[in-house]
């Protein structure tokens, strides 16, 4: 498997977190993508709409460095056209009596970067944008919006021609 910075790939699976914890430092945890479903034979939530809500705790950043749509049966990977890496705005749960710790990413209206292929995306954070989202520095409408248009450059993806990396090379 390739290293990548981005969250897990299906529901399900562990991804890494960033939250404030039990004692308030900033901590890095792996929790599970996917929300408790309100029946047990639906599937849990991995994305949460935003417009309308307000997030006061349990917020968390999903460090990435790619997002990626699917449309018409082809899949689409999103990554920011200065290269930088990001966060995913997103909420995180505590652990609950069928359910282990989890957390899913905040959805808004697609930017024009990103409407040609899906209606909505996940909420985007700048790097130096971490701290209002996690700490509520600042009103929610002013993180929870689309990025400027061409913010993002959008490629076809495909992971079998991927090459894999054996280590991660700093």
């Amino acid at each position: 498997m390739a290293n990548r910075t981005t969250h897990a790939d299906r529901i399900g699976n562990p991804g890494a977190v960033i939250r404030r914890g039990r004692d308030l430092r900033v901590e890095m945890v792996n929790l599970i993508w996917g929300l408790e479903p309100a029946w047990p034979q639906e599937r849990p939530f991995e994305a949460v709409r935003a417009e309308g809500r307000t997030f006061p705790t349990n917020r968390c950043l999903v460090p990435a460095s790619e997002f990626f749509h699917t449309r018409r049966g082809q899949r689409y990977r999103f990554t920011r056209v200065d290269g930088d890496w990001f966060y995913l705005a997103g909420i995180w749960r505590p652990a609950r009596p069928r359910w282990s710790s989890a957390y899913a990413t905040l959805t808004i209206d697609s930017n024009d970067d990103v409407r040609a292929y899906a209606e909505r995306q996940m909420v985007v954070v700048h790097r130096d944008r971490r701290m209002d989202w996690l700490d509520a520095l600042v009103p929610e409408t002013e993180i929870l919006r689309a990025l400027p248009t061409g913010t993002f450059k959008a490629e076809l993806w495909d992971d079998d021609a991927l090459a894999a990396q054996p280590a991660l090379a700093l």
